[in-house]
């Protein structure tokens, strides 16, 4: 790649969705993950653009190492289309570039790449609102976002300067995913752990939808370590029907018009 070329960007695109989140650590690449393969059970053509360039994820939870002179990009798994920084370094080589540099390479992804046709494109963005988002925000054409959050009141700080950021960019905000909302047991109880309602509250106070709770099951993080996403894993768990419901919720909130992208709302 050549990441000064300028090129269009994902003319074959129709919908692009970017999964974010204002802070590391709530689980933002997993649900950008078992999205991605949720919409692809579902019968759509989707790719995945892990756009976290300091700290890809992409390989580990595909399975995926690949020799990057040989290898054409994007890669292909589970009938998804995958790119990453990860593919293109050693998975022990830390990448220390300042912002302009990543922004140009998240660019070389969006317009470098041939994405082919396609009915989705899930980014995965990185954390924070740095150069990345913001190249992101202005040159891929986005669908909307849907920002991840945990319960707990520390990552809805964040999580709220995420949706300043799509806001002032003029992106839609197609809603709000509370991840690791409680634990289910065998028998059916339901047990917050990181708190509850944090998701909704956000939804609420910034006026979009909430796009639902993801429950914690310890075979999230097992599957994402064996480079196969749970919803593909097991798919009658009830994290992957939760995923397979986000999923759904994600294409019917995609497909509508929304006021997000015109004036700002103040938080």
């Amino acid at each position: 790649m050549n990441p000064g070329m300028p090129q269009k960007v994902l003319p074959g695109v129709k919908q692009v969705i970017a999964v974010a989140s204002g802070k590391g650590g709530v689980g933002k690449s997993t649900v950008a993950a078992n999205l991605a393969m949720a919409l692809r059970m579902k019968g759509h053509s989707v790719g995945l653009m892990d756009a976290d360039i300091y700290g890809p994820s992409v390989p580990i939870m595909f399975g995926l190492s690949v020799d990057p002179k040989t290898t054409p990009f994007p890669v292909e798994k589970y009938g998804l289309k995958l790119m990453s920084m990860g593919f293109m370094m050693d998975p022990q080589q830390a990448v220390i570039w300042r912002g302009p540099k990543v922004a140009q390479m998240v660019q070389a992804f969006l317009t470098q790449i041939d994405w082919g046709m396609l009915d989705f494109l899930i980014i995965d963005m990185p954390p924070g609102t740095g150069d990345a988002q913001l190249t992101l925000s202005q040159s891929a054409s986005l669908t909307g976002a849907v920002v991840v959050t945990t319960p707990g009141e520390v990552s809805l700080i964040d999580a709220r300067k995420g949706v300043k950021m799509f806001r002032e960019v003029r992106v839609p905000v197609l809603g709000i995913v509370e991840n690791m909302s409680y634990f289910e047991d065998a028998t059916g109880k339901k047990t917050p752990i990181f708190g509850v309602g944090g998701g909704l509250k956000l939804a609420q106070e910034s006026g979009v939808p909430f796009l639902g709770e993801l429950p914690i099951d310890p075979r999230v993080a097992e599957c994402g370590d064996n480079g196969e996403p749970i919803v593909r894993k097991y798919p009658d768990s009830p994290v992957a029907k939760a995923y397979l419901t986000l999923a759904a919720t994600v294409i019917e909130t995609a497909s509508k018009p929304t006021a997000e992208a015109l004036p700002e709302v103040q938080l």
